[in-house]
């Protein structure tokens, strides 16, 4: 089948674009956070396109004062990828790697957005996840990130307001991971679901640092990356020896405070604390929503509309497990002078972790992390 993908020198098989390959779950996804100067606004942004499925779903969330308002949205895709609309919210690549729009137009709910993102430096590209379990792939994707700053206007609740130099950041994925209904045959064995994930993209005035790492249960990271990068034109640092320690909150598993420490290439010590702000509940975004998880069918096109009190919701259910927050964030390269600045902390923490004594699927800490 022909699409309009067609015309561009884009392809990387030997099959219209419209094939993506083998998997059904191949995805194709834009995320994007921002927050304001002083962290107390808070908004998400999504697009996912799923080709084998033949649907494309979208999400906007804004929350302040612990109110979570989103809407959600779904269509069906009919093969054409390119067409990076699910009214009424879009993404429109302005200039490529560089700056992109996110919009909602107005709508019965009265949230809106006429947004501009543009990179503070070119984008990270990761180290490629793959997972398996057993002889299942579950993960094999590629995943660009990149910080940056949001101009434009957001309205919510009533209000409209000005969006000027916020903070922010961006990540492209794209690849195979569990999209869509269940698999009705899970993997043999029976073992507990475990996923350890944690994602720190800070801002400060002439650095962009980048933390990630996925860790087994017994706390071996299969994925880990931190990375420098100088906003004066040099190229990005990778550090080395990278580990981190937690402070959780009691009774929780939500992080509050988390250290980073790492060797730079010129064997400069960094170390970067965070001081965890409130809490953002991804699900607003789609993410473990229980009716309007990424890739599920709702027919032609669908919305959804929610409003959370997320100070209400239950920390420790399934729900809410995958979360995000502004922080403060102090950066120390060697002896130099602390910078201070601004970032997101994402935490996805569940199952066993050895290394900081999380144990069961969902148990709570109940004393101080490590």
């Amino acid at each position: 089948m022909l699409t309009k993908g067609d015309d561009y020198p884009v392809h990387q098989r030997p099959e219209p674009v419209a094939t993506a390959g083998t998997d059904r779950n191949f995805y194709d996804r834009y995320y994007f956070g921002g927050y304001s100067p002083d962290g107390a606004t808070y908004f998400v942004a999504a697009l996912g396109v799923y080709p084998h499925l033949d649907l494309m779903d979208a999400a906007f969330m804004i929350q302040r004062a612990g109110i979570q308002e989103s809407l959600i949205a779904s269509r069906q895709l009919h093969s054409e990828r390119l067409d990076t609309r699910v009214a009424p919210i879009s993404v429109e690549v302005l200039e490529p790697l560089r700056r992109l729009a996110v919009r909602v137009d107005p709508n019965d709910h009265g949230i809106g957005a006429d947004l501009v993102f543009e990179g503070l430096a070119a984008p990270i590209e990761e180290p490629r996840f793959i997972y398996r379990s057993g002889p299942r792939t579950i993960l094999d994707l590629t995943r660009m990130t990149q910080g940056g700053r949001w101009r434009g206007r957001l309205s919510c609740a009533g209000e409209t307001f000005a969006v000027d130099a916020w903070g922010g950041v961006r990540d492209r994925s794209w690849g195979v991971r569990p999209i869509g209904a269940r698999d009705a045959q899970p993997s043999p064995g029976g073992a507990m679901p475990q996923w350890f994930w944690l994602w720190a993209p800070m801002q400060f005035d002439d650095h962009l640092f980048f933390f990630h790492t996925n860790d087994d249960a017994a706390g071996k990271p299969w994925n880990r990356s931190a990375v420098l990068l100088p906003l004066n034109g040099r190229g990005p640092l990778p550090l080395a020896d990278v580990g981190f320690s937690l402070d959780f909150r009691i009774g929780t598993r939500q992080v509050a405070r988390a250290t980073i420490t790492g060797v730079l290439p010129d064997g400069r010590s960094l170390s970067l604390d965070l001081e965890v702000e409130g809490v953002v509940y991804l699900q607003g975004a789609g993410y473990n929503h229980p009716t309007w998880s990424h890739g599920s069918y709702h027919g032609e096109y669908a919305s959804h509309h929610q409003q959370l009190d997320c100070t209400a919701l239950d920390p420790n259910a399934m729900e809410q497990i995958h979360q995000q927050t502004p922080c403060r964030a102090t950066l120390t390269l060697s002896v130099d002078l602390p910078r201070t600045g601004r970032g997101i902390f994402e935490q996805m923490l569940l199952g066993p972790h050895a290394a900081t004594g999380l144990q069961g699927l969902l148990d709570p800490v109940l004393e101080r992390g490590r």
